[in-house]
């Protein structure tokens, strides 16, 4: 999941006269952009849910560490060391950042998480001041001349929304989402959340969309960038995203409440890769325009087990398992051994790579070789939407 926010920097506009289109590519559940900074040559994960401009692996060179930073993911906060951009270039766009830090993180396997190459993260200080079109449908940025005035285009609320960014967030694009009750939360345009859109617990017990006094059938562990939460999948009702009508859809749940305040969680991937969307922060509007549907995606399928890497016994170790899940009805219990998903090796594999692997569409099966008390056992699962 990705970084919500972190400390606000100012970045200065490059003045153009025409659009300026820079390429990117779509991985699994990302956009991946090639660019320069401090003249490396660097692959990133675009990700308007992380306030800062760049983060990279701390194995690329990019200078000497000067100071260090505060991130905020979902529902935590860590500290981190931070480099001066001198220079970012987008293919042809020049982004001038003043003052503005790099962040240098510890080894990730971005490139497994994502699909594809990737060094790292950059983030919405890039875009802020520029009038910045999304254009997932060619897989482009299209970076206009200030010039062009959103605010003068006229939607027809079916096709083509116009939302009005809210007057929170520096570093994020704070928006209203409402219930058929006319209850609303607050949620970031947020691409770097490859999921539909994630709240939390208690933001849908205010809503009224959750007894407080209820227990989620289904649960599983989600890696954030602080660590592992409880979190759990659960079908939401039509709803209002961002002025764009949709139906019933299904959102992830965290079981915490969120870092910070101002915020109930994000709109990420899953519904924004639907839409070309235009961003004009400065006047504080959002253009989308959708070209695909449906808006809703479909259901993941999913066997109700978490488990992890753990270092220290070199194994993948069941963590935890959904009471009446496909994997509790074939006997997998916590603590046991996970040592092959569809015949592949698990030998020190990432949380994010064994989560896609457990997944896949509802009704496929998958499967998985596994150590129980010593005894090796090996089963087929089928895969079910296990949604709350």
């Amino acid at each position: 999941m990705p970084l919500l926010a972190a400390l606000c920097f100012v970045a200065t506009a490059q003045t153009i006269t025409k659009p300026v289109e820079v390429p990117f590519r779509i991985g699994e559940t990302a956009i991946i952009v090639d660019a320069k900074v401090n003249s490396r040559p660097v692959s990133l994960m675009f990700d308007t849910g992380f306030g800062g401009s760049v983060l990279v692996n701390n194995t690329i060179d990019l200078g000497k560490a000067t100071g260090s930073m505060t991130l905020r993911d979902f529902v935590g906060e860590m500290q981190v060391p931070t480099v001066k951009i001198r220079s970012l270039l987008l293919g042809e766009m020049k982004i001038d950042l003043k003052d503005s830090d790099a962040v240098l993180n510890t080894p990730s396997d971005y490139s497994e998480a994502y699909g594809t190459h990737c060094d790292g993260i950059m983030g919405f200080e890039v875009i802020k001041n520029q009038i910045t079109e999304i254009n997932f449908q060619n897989k482009k940025f299209i970076f206009h001349p200030k010039s062009l005035d959103i605010t003068k285009r006229v939607p027809d609320n079916k096709r083509t929304f116009l939302a009005k960014l809210l007057p929170i967030g520096h570093n994020s694009m704070e928006m209203e989402v409402t219930t058929p009750e006319g209850k609303t939360m607050i949620l970031a345009l947020d691409t770097g959340n490859s999921f539909y859109a994630t709240t939390h617990r208690d933001v849908l017990e205010r809503v009224s969309l959750w007894d407080s006094a209820k227990t989620p059938k289904f649960t599983r562990l989600s890696g954030v960038a602080s660590g592992a939460v409880d979190s759990w999948s659960y079908k939401m009702p039509p709803l209002s995203i961002f002025g764009v009508p949709v139906k019933e859809t299904v959102w992830d749940i965290i079981d915490l409440p969120s870092s910070s305040a101002e915020a109930d969680g994000t709109v990420g991937f899953g519904f924004l890769s639907k839409f070309n969307i235009t961003v004009d922060y400065e006047r504080r509007r959002v253009w989308l325009e959708n070209f695909e549907q449906p808006i809703e995606g479909a259901p993941v399928g999913d066997i109700g087990l978490s488990a992890a890497y753990y270092q220290a016994k070199k194994r993948v170790l069941v963590a935890r398992v959904s009471p009446e899940s496909p994997a509790d009805k074939a006997g997998i219990k916590v603590g046991d051994s996970l040592l092959g998903i569809d015949d592949m090796d698990l030998a020190a594999i990432s949380y994010k790579k064994l989560r896609r692997l457990l997944e896949g569409p509802v009704g496929s099966k998958v499967r998985i070789s596994y150590s129980h008390n010593g005894n090796y056992k090996k089963v087929e699962i089928q895969r079910e939407a296990l949604v709350n």
